[in-house]
């Protein structure tokens, strides 16, 4: 019994041995070398100061100088890299604000369309609803209505906030 066993052993040992041969013997295909992944990084410069300073006059000038690119390049690789313009980006980073600020304070909405630096009423009730789906006035209300803390009042609000300048851009 152990003769048969021993046999069989070095029977499947044989034969992984020449399967191993026939298989360090046959011609691996190359691979094709790696495609270069692109560096976002300088998209990111420009993407983080939007986030950063989304409720000061930023220009497309700024961000492209913060990517260390033309503005025309920032933005054909911003589109690829993010699904839309650095202008899109800025909006839509300033309409997040505007929701806090109109779930959390009393401010008014034009208060509100100054804190997040829209330079006309009618362009941020317009952008917010396209964004929101709702006036920003409506989204008050149901914020309100679903609201499980207390706002913080218009006066101790504006005693922390920077004074609003005349010369908004974007």
């Amino acid at each position: 019994m152990t003769d048969e066993v021993t046999r069989r052993a070095v029977e499947g040992f044989l034969e992984l041995r020449r399967a191993a041969s026939e298989l360090s013997s046959r011609q691996v295909p190359q691979r094709a070398p790696a495609k270069a992944v692109p560096s976002f990084a300088h998209l990111r410069r420009a993407r983080d100061l939007a986030d950063r300073r989304f409720a000061d006059p930023i220009t497309l000038d700024d961000m492209a100088a913060a990517a260390a690119c033309s503005r025309w390049h920032l933005i054909r690789a911003f589109r690829s890299a993010y699904g839309g313009t650095p202008g899109d980006y800025l909006s839509r980073r300033r309409i997040e604000r505007a929701m806090t600020l109109l779930r959390t304070t009393e401010f008014s909405v034009t208060q509100v369309c100054n804190e997040v630096s829209f330079s006309s009423l009618g362009t941020f009730s317009r952008r917010f609803k396209e964004v929101v789906g709702t006036s920003p006035s409506e989204y008050r209300r149901m914020a309100l209505r679903h609201a499980s803390t207390n706002r913080i009042p218009a006066c101790f609000a504006f005693m922390n906030l920077p004074p609003v300048r005349k010369d908004r851009a974007i």
